[in-house]
C-alpha cells in the first residue's frame, strides 16, 4: 500500500490569530506526518481564518496530489451553490459545519444548510461536522433525508473529551451506521479519554465503531497541530491505529490508515 492518509490537519502562518503554536505550515507538518509515513494530508480550515480559505486553498494548489481540503463558508450566503461549485473546482472535497451557538436540535435547520446538503453528492463533497454527542440526532434526520450526501463525523463526535466514555453517546454514533454513507474519523486522541499516550483506553471506543462502521467507513485523522504540542505526540497517534488495535484483520489497518480517507476526499 501507499503511504497512509491523515484524514485532518490544520495549516496556519504566522498572521491566524491562534496561539498554540504560532504558525505551522506545510513545510512544519512535513516534519512530523513523513517520519510516520504519512504522504496525503486533508487540510481542515482553521477557525481563525473564518470565512477566508485561501491560505489552505493555496497550501492544495502548492502541492498537487498531496493534500485534499474542507472548507468552511457561511451556509446563508445567496451564492452558496456557486461557491460550492467553485471550491469543488479548487480541491475542496468537503464542507466544515458546526453548531456556532445553535441549539443541538435546530442546528441543521436553515434553509442553506439544507442547499448545502441538498448538492455536496453532485460535487462529491461531503458534510463534515464538528459536534458533541448532544447533536448526533439532528445528524441522523439529515442523513436520512439526503441518503446520498457523505456524511464524515470529526473526532469521534468528541465522546470521552469530559474523560468519560460513556455508552449513551457510543449508541447515538452508532446509531448513525445505518445510513449508508456516513464516515467516523478515529482521531484527536490527545483530547479523548486520559488525554495522554498511548492512548489506548480508546480502543474499546474504536471496536465499536469498527464493529457498527466496518473499515471502510472509518478514517484515522491526528488532528494536528493538536496531536504534537503539550507533550502529545503525533507519532503515538498512529501507532494507535496501526499497532495497537488488536480486532483488526486483514487489510482492515489498510482502510482505516488511508483507503476510507482516500475513497471520501481523493
Amino acid at each position: 500500500m501507499a503511504g497512509y492518509i491523515d484524514a485532518h490537519v490544520h495549516v496556519y502562518d504566522a498572521d491566524s490569530g491562534t496561539k498554540m503554536p504560532l504558525r505551522f505550515t506545510p513545510a512544519d507538518l512535513f516534519a512530523h506526518c513523513k517520519p510516520s509515513g504519512v504522504d496525503r494530508i486533508v487540510l481542515i480550515q482553521i477557525s481563525s481564518y473564518r470565512y477566508d480559505n485561501s491560505y489552505m486553498l493555496r497550501a492544495v494548489k502548492e502541492h498537487p496530489g498531496v493534500f485534499s481540503a474542507v472548507a468552511v463558508a457561511d451556509h446563508e450566503r445567496t451564492d452558496i451553490e456557486p461557491l460550492m461549485r467553485d471550491f469543488a473546482r479548487q480541491g475542496v472535497r468537503g464542507w466544515r459545519i458546526a453548531p456556532r451557538g445553535v441549539s443541538p436540535e435546530h442546528w441543521l435547520d436553515s434553509p442553506g444548510m439544507h442547499r448545502m446538503w441538498k448538492l455536496a453528492p453532485e460535487l462529491k463533497q461531503a458534510m463534515c461536522p464538528l459536534i458533541n454527542p448532544e447533536a448526533l440526532p439532528a445528524v441522523d434526520r439529515m442523513c436520512g433525508q439526503y441518503p446520498d450526501t457523505n456524511v464524515v463525523i470529526d473526532h469521534m463526535a468528541r465522546i470521552g473529551a469530559t474523560g468519560e466514555i460513556k455508552d449513551a453517546d457510543i449508541k447515538l454514533l452508532t446509531r448513525l451506521a445505518r445510513h449508508a454513507n456516513t464516515y467516523v474519523k478515529i482521531s484527536a486522541f490527545y483530547a479523548l479519554g486520559n488525554k495522554k499516550a498511548p492512548h489506548t483506553e480508546l480502543v474499546p471506543l474504536t471496536h465499536r465503531l469498527f464493529d457498527a462502521f466496518g473499515p471502510k467507513r472509518l478514517m484515522w485523522a491526528s488532528d494536528s497541530p493538536f496531536q504534537v504540542i503539550n507533550g502529545h505526540s503525533y507519532a503515538a497517534s498512529v501507532e494507535l491505529v496501526r499497532d495497537k488495535l488488536p480486532f483488526l484483520k486483514g487489510d482492515d489497518r489498510d482502510w482505516l490508515l488511508a483507503k476510507t480517507a482516500a475513497k471520501v476526499f481523493y
